[in-house]
């Protein structure tokens, strides 16, 4: 495992269209189905360790519950690029977008360290 493939984020949309293409599933994939998809998914992933709470050197020395864990991420990953390709939304573009949002509402020198919600911060 690990972050070493050399597919762009591109690539792995292309992939994913054709496969939904060469299985005629456009005319299920509407925006409703796919956003209940991704929480379905985000359940499994949940459903992963519900009655656990592993650090993370536990999963990652557990190969059945490290690849359970990536099976379920892969799945909620692949919808929501779905999604992203069906509202022709660059998903680079909007996570960027969101990271400085984030930091506008979660200043280091307020934030850090905390757990707080940005309304909490004082």
């Amino acid at each position: 495992m690990g972050m070493q493939s050399t597919d762009t984020l591109a690539s792995i949309i292309s992939q994913i269209n054709d496969f939904v293409n060469q299985r005629d599933w456009n005319q299920f994939h509407t925006v409703k189905n796919i956003v209940a998809s991704i929480s379905i998914e985000a359940a499994e992933l949940c459903e992963t360790i519900q009655w656990d709470n592993p650090q993370t050197e536990e999963v990652l020395n557990d190969k059945l519950l490290l690849d359970d864990i990536g099976q379920e991420v892969a799945d909620v990953m692949i919808y929501c690029l779905r999604l992203c390709s069906i509202l022709q939304l660059d998903p680079i573009e909007i996570m960027a977008n969101k990271l400085e949002l984030n930091a506008l509402k979660y200043p280091v020198e307020k934030s850090k360290g905390s757990s707080a919600k940005y309304t909490q911060l004082s």
